[in-house]
């Protein structure tokens, strides 16, 4: 299993500071809020693109993804949100980041009607995307948020360079089982965001383990090469600790996680065969 961890967790913090924090504590990789609060983003000059680039691979992470903004499944015309999806993959490109998130944002319209904007506008951009070796990822979300809900509009795109990013909060506050949403998003799946909350009526971020979520079932459901992310939304939520000293801890939780779930699979296995 490979780990990284948003930098909504860590706000308007210098690259090299959260590059620092993921080497430190044995983060492979970042998911890179892309917004003007943050160092890197679609408006970023690309001399500053390669700067950063060049801060994390000196401390030997990667870019998992690069988290935008950009709504498919909302109302209006389709030529904002492509240059949107095209800015994105451009950045993501430059970072060598192999993922680029995306909200679906349809809320408030029919849900055919919103699938149908997100189906066209991916369908759209993902030869693009594929150009440039990066994935847009639906991530289950607002409109969207279970795993099924993805896969409505990733089975009618239909092209590899569009994919799914499973939230494991939204599935769950949306009734999905970790076990329906990667029934669901298997063939879509590109990285899993982890978390943690007291309960879905109080969502201000809590250190892994120490909420509600069913993180041993969603861990379990990720393949052992697969990525999990996770984003601590400390944006969103001034008043939550502060991310870099529940860092190791919260690695520490998934390791142990990913272990029992390898030990769960490999007593299943031979019990399998003998049936």
């Amino acid at each position: 299993m490979r780990y990284a961890f948003s930098t909504l967790g860590l706000p308007g913090a210098p690259l090299h500071r959260s590059a620092a924090l993921a080497a430190a504590h044995g983060y492979d990789g970042l998911e890179l809020r892309a917004h003007p609060e943050e160092p890197l983003h679609p408006g970023t000059p690309p001399a500053d693109r390669a700067a950063g680039l060049r801060t994390l691979k000196a401390a030997g992470v990667a870019v998992l993804g690069v988290a935008g903004y950009a709504r498919v499944a909302a109302p209006g015309a389709d030529e904002p949100v492509l240059a949107d999806l095209h800015a994105l993959v451009r950045l993501a490109a430059d970072l060598e980041a192999p993922y680029v998130r995306v909200f679906p944002g349809g809320a408030g319209q029919p849900p055919a009607v919103a699938d149908a904007h997100a189906v066209r506008r991916l369908a759209a951009a993902a030869p693009f995307a594929e150009r440039h070796g990066v994935r847009v990822l639906l991530e289950t979300h607002d409109s969207h948020r279970t795993g099924s809900a993805a896969r409505r509009v990733l089975d009618r795109v239909a092209q590899c360079s569009a994919g799914a990013l499973w939230d494991v909060l939204h599935t769950w506050l949306g009734g999905e089982s970790p076990a329906e949403s990667r029934r669901a998003l298997h063939r879509h799946l590109g990285y899993v965001q982890v978390k943690d909350v007291a309960s879905a009526q109080d969502l201000t971020p809590l250190g892994l383990g120490a909420g509600v979520l069913p993180l041993a079932e969603a861990v379990a459901a990720v393949a052992p090469e697969g990525w999990l992310c996770w984003e601590y939304e400390k944006r969103w939520y001034p008043g939550a600790a502060e991310l870099s000293g529940q860092l190791a801890r919260g690695r520490e939780h998934l390791a142990h996680l990913a272990h029992l779930a390898a030990g769960a699979a490999t007593v299943a296995a031979p019990a399998a065969q003998a049936e």
